[in-house]
């Protein structure tokens, strides 16, 4: 049942006064808010996140079986390891204090720089945990961008100096200062650091005007400086020793490339691209294992650079004055060409020591490894693993619904579409198990447009996918998973065969083993298209608006077959996913002879007078004159249910297409999205003017308005039970409503403005997409597990609330978060005054809210004890057991059992027991003082609250002597109640006993004239029970006789 309406004012309105907290010494404390959702809390970590930063990974060899690659989440990094096919082991906590802007492994420690608020450190994790910290020097004012350890000592880079540190000690040496060129004020020096083999205690520092100095940390002196080429060369941007001593490749910002002898202080080879344009090379490494140069690939001299500019990776052969060998081209996808869509670039490219296994990871937020194993030998290598997630931020979330086998699938998968064009499943089980869905061989597509054979910075892989996915579509009961064959020859989204023809499509294979099962709409694109859910793999079809316009909404009818797409030009049309043929319109186009029927239909209906008729939509009418907005189709396959921009509500019939009913806002507001709950056939429309109306479709009326969104709304869906509405707005305000109250019974203020949502179909999850990021965040819904009050909050109310987390820290699994803070938030609920109404009004007949069993079985009481008396009594033992002591009287003897029965004797007796103990009962004192005050409330009140066999109990206890003064209150009581009309069958209960009691009593005195007040109390409630029974047998007959009618209707 929906809770009772919920009062804040003070005692005097009428409720109970509202509970106190309480503290340690028993004081009452005020009231505090606690940054807590009443309903959601984090769950674990954020999905999808990889190496979303521009922070370069670090990777370490793990004895001669495997390497572990780290990356930088933020504030938090994450180990994957090589052999396991880049699987996630460890997570560091706790987060560092600022965001994290450099990595460094060694050994088994790994090393993190940070900055935030001010501050600036470096942690030392072991295995995911924090074990040390680095000692910073007090003047540390610049963030660290690179950290190189070498030999005894660690060493940090910022944009103007240099920090030292000992590595066996973690103490603080000496920080290095270069000369500032020109102005005194430059923001940035440095650009990298470097340590070759051989020289001992030395570092090579690039700086931004082009020379490479030369320090030794151990003295703290500038030894020497290498002058770039020419004056043009810019700023370095890479340094990297090779693997043949005395020799640094060193990059320039102007594209120029070199390999340097710094002991002859030469350059030996200058590398030239052969490009008009040279690219910027950030990152450069050394193939070690002696191989891949050469026409055989068996001689040694192997280099590959990679930058930010693109994401492709240039392999050279070093030797003959070097060459470009080959380029790997859309390693990574290069930045776009809108600048805010998706992020692209290389940060860095490693070849690990002594194996033919490049890693590379971009701004995609993607870390790959690469592998030189083709036969015949290629320069380019083949993937060999990958793990990425989104590039662009997320755009919209849809949890799989249950599998129609009763798979247990249902809340583990969830979907998710972003601006970088891909289509994501996550799962919420194993981390690893996450894929991204594919869209064919874009690399193949690629090739054979020749984009892989010249450098493009505007295009890129991600531009061959299919467009930015802007609504999602699924059902699962024909999805054929893994087994689900497409047909021999079939092509990926094959656009004509939405024109109706006989054979377009081959459903001859999917028939046997199931279709597509998701269904996307895309932006700025005419066609729907399909997906294999359990191949994990494009479909075979591309559905095309009717009206040629873009897509804008997309459904799947829920037994599965069919897919309907509506367009921003008004038209629905519905396709097989079988067969990939149009089956219906809405509305439906109509034949010549149709049309003239509806013609002279509507000529008709002009001079006939039907004002007083229901509307009724003749065949062909009733398209949406905007872009449609929302589709569903009910659980029956019979309406097809779709809002459009225009402000209307429509109702089709499935089978031809025609126009049921409708509802019009077009005056009041527009209606841009629409979620449909299958189990109870609501509807809910965002609108225009803020507000989300819940429409029951059986009887096309709207049964809620949600108010409380101050700013557009981003997102909305019903929770897995129908009963909550949550929304998300552009004022970074999390809503949740309760339908049955109407009530805003939760909102969240995070920090960054959510743009999407989706709740899982077991209720357990909730997940939220940001603007500003490319994870997901996982919540946990706590009322699983524990009471959450329905009442209404205010504005003041909504609570500040932090998002999960990459690193899980503060996360919680399903059950801890259910019972965590609850005594918190009983102390926020303690603070409200509940008015509980009793009554709703004073001229109808109200029952007693006490469980039925109590007055039932007070009616019956004498019968249940028959039933429950002992068949014997109980018998003496035999012989006392061994451990019980053998002095004073035993427990069976006889003068125990005498003693037993005396008292249970005197016990029958009432009067006995209360002069034996010298003092009444709470029972006969209220009705003494309801008698003197004619006030029977409290008395009631302590009535109701007593067990069947105490009130029995009670009522026997009544004096029945002359003048009858307790049975005559007693019965006034009843008749108070009885006139204030409730507790009625209560009251019937009370009666029964009493007169079953007290018969004889009345009996005589009536007959008395000490009685004559007794009696007269008792023809007085005889008369109001007549009133009120008569009164009751007419409302329920009223009450039969409708319902019997609303049965033969």
């Amino acid at each position: 049942m929906p809770s009772a309406p919920l009062s804040a004012g003070p005692p005097s309105c009428g409720g109970p006064v509202a509970k106190r907290q309480k503290t340690a010494n028993g004081t009452s404390a005020p009231s505090s808010v606690v940054q807590t959702s009443r309903i959601f809390t984090p769950f674990r970590k954020t999905l999808g996140l990889v190496s979303p930063t521009p922070v370069p990974f670090s990777s370490i060899p793990l004895g001669k079986t495997t390497f572990q690659i780290t990356t930088s989440v933020g504030r938090c990094l994450q180990t994957y390891d090589l052999r396991k096919g880049l699987n996630l082991v460890f997570l560091t906590r706790p987060q560092t204090e600022g965001d994290v802007t450099a990595i460094a492994s060694w050994k088994d420690r790994v090393f993190a720089a940070w900055s935030g608020d001010g501050k600036n450190g470096v942690s030392v994790f072991k295995r995911g945990r924090k074990v040390d910290e680095l000692e910073v020097p007090g003047d540390l004012d610049e963030p660290i961008h690179q950290v190189l350890i070498f030999g005894s000592w660690i060493v940090g880079c910022c944009s103007a100096k240099i920090v030292v540190w000992k590595s066996a000690s973690y103490e603080y040496y000496t920080t290095l200062t270069p000369p500032r060129p020109g102005k005194r004020n430059a923001n940035r020096v440095l650009s990298g650091i470097s340590s070759m083999p051989t020289f001992l205690n030395k570092i090579f520092v690039g700086r931004d005007d082009g020379g490479v100095e030369i320090w030794n940390v151990s003295t703290g002196k500038l030894i020497y400086t290498i002058l770039p080429p020419s004056s043009g060369c810019g700023g370095v941007t890479a340094l990297q020793p090779a693997p043949a001593l005395s020799l640094l490749a060193i990059a320039y910002a102007s594209g120029l490339l070199i390999i340097h002898d710094v002991q002859a202080d030469k350059a030996v080879v200058e590398l030239n691209s052969g490009q008009s344009r040279k690219p910027r090379v950030d990152s450069i490494t050394f193939r070690t294992d002696g191989l891949g140069a050469g026409g055989d690939g068996r001689r040694a001299g192997v280099m590959a650079t990679a930058g930010t500019d693109t994401g492709d990776v240039t392999m050279w052969d070093l030797n003959d004055g070097g060459r470009v060998m080959g380029i790997l081209r859309g390693a990574h996808n290069p930045p776009s060409a809108a600048g805010d869509r998706v992020s692209g670039g290389i940060n860095k490219v490693e070849f690990l020591p002594g194996q033919p296994i490049i890693v590379t990871s971009g701004l995609d937020n993607a870390i790959k490894s690469w592998i030189f194993d083709e036969t015949p030998y290629s320069a380019i290598p083949r993937i060999l693993h990958s793990r990425s997630g989104h590039a662009a931020p997320v755009k919209r979330l849809h949890f799989l619904p249950v599998n129609s086998d009763g798979a247990d699938t249902s809340g583990k998968w969830l979907l998710s579409a972003g601006g970088d064009r891909s289509l994501w499943a996550w799962s919420l089980r194993r981390d690893g198990q996450s894929t991204e869905l594919s869209q064919g061989d874009v690399r193949k597509k690629a090739k054979k447009m020749g984009l892989l054979d010249t450098i493009s910075q505007t295009t890129a892989l991600e531009d061959l996918k299919a467009p930015e996915i802007t609504c999602i579509a699924t059902s699962l009961n024909r999805d054929g998973g893994m087994g689900a064959k497409a047909g021999p020859g079939s092509a990926v989204w094959t656009s004509n065969v939405g024109n109706g023809k006989k054979g377009a499509g081959d459903a001859s294979s999917s028939a046997a083993t199931g279709w597509e099962s998701v269904v996307t709409g895309h932006k700025g694109d005419r066609l729907a298209r399909t997906w294999f859910w359990g191949r994990k793999k494009a479909g075979r079809w591309a559905f095309e608006t009717g009206d040629g316009g873009e897509v804008t909404s997309v459904a799947i009818s829920p037994c599965g077959t069919f897919a309907l797409v509506g367009s921003s030009l008004g038209s629905i049309s519905m396709f097989n996913l079988q067969s990939g043929l149009l089956r219906q319109r809405f509305p439906a186009r109509l034949t010549p002879a149709q049309a003239k029927k509806a013609k002279l239909q509507k000529a008709r209906d002009a001079v006939t007078d039907n004002s007083h008729n229901p509307r009724r939509f003749g065949l062909g009418e009733g398209k949406h004159s905007k872009s449609v907005s929302g589709l569903a189709v009910d659980g029956l396959n019979r309406i097809v249910i779709s809002c459009g921009l225009e402000g209307k509500l429509k109702f089709w019939d499935f089978a031809t297409g025609q126009l049921v009913d409708e509802i019009d806002w077009s005056s009041a507001t527009s209606t841009a999205g629409l979620r449909y709950h299958r189990p109870s056939d609501l509807i809910a429309l965002s609108c225009g003017d803020l507000k989300i109306r819940v429409v029951d479709t059986e009887t096309k009326k709207v049964i809620r308005e949600l108010r409380g969104c101050v700013k557009e709304i981003n997102d909305f869906c019903f929770s897995n039970d129908g009963r909550w509405i949550i929304a998300a707005s552009a004022d970074s305000i999390v809503r949740v409503w309760d339908l049955p109250t109407g009530h805003l019974i939760d909102a969240i203020r995070l920090q960054s403005v959510c743009t999407a949502l989706a709740f899982s179909g077991t209720g357990e999850f909730l997940a939220t997409a940001h603007v500003e990021g490319v994870g997901v965040n996982i919540w946990n819904n706590r009322t699983l597990f524990t009471h959450v009050p329905t009442r209404h909050i205010t504005e003041a109310e909504i609570t500040e609330v932090t998002a999960p987390v990459a690193s899980g820290e503060g996360g919680q699994d399903l059950i801890n978060a259910a019972f965590d803070g609850v005594a918190n938030q009983e102390n926020n609920d303690v603070d409200v005054a509940v008015s509980s109404m009793e009554q709703l009004s004073k001229d109808i007949m109200t029952l007693s809210l006490v469980p039925k069993s109590r007055w039932q079985t007070l009616l019956h009481l004498d019968l249940i004890k028959q039933r429950n008396r002992p068949k014997e009594p109980p018998k003496a033992p035999e012989k006392a057991p061994f451990f019980l002591s053998l002095t004073g009287s035993a427990s069976g003897s006889e003068d125990a059992m005498r003693d037993a029965l005396q008292i249970t004797a005197a016990e029958k007796s009432r009067v006995m027991k209360m002069d034996r103990l010298g003092s009444e009962s709470e029972f006969t004192i209220l009705l003494r003082e309801g008698g003197k005050t004619r006030n029977y409330t409290p008395f009631l009140t302590h009535l109701k609250s007593l067990t069947p066999s105490a009130t029995d109990l009670e009522i026997r206890s009544l004096d029945p002597l002359k003048p009858y003064t307790e049975l005559t209150h007693f019965v006034h009581a009843l008749t108070s109640l009885l006139r204030r009309k409730q507790d009625y069958e209560l009251v019937q209960a009370w009666m029964s006993v009493f007169l079953r009691v007290h018969g004889g009593s009345v009996g005589v005195a009536a007959s008395e004239e000490e009685g004559g007040e007794l009696v007269s109390a008792l023809r007085e409630w005889r008369a109001e029970q007549a009133i009120e029974g008569g009164r009751l047998g007419e409302l329920l007959g009223s009450v039969v006789g409708v319902v019997g009618f609303l049965r033969g209707v």
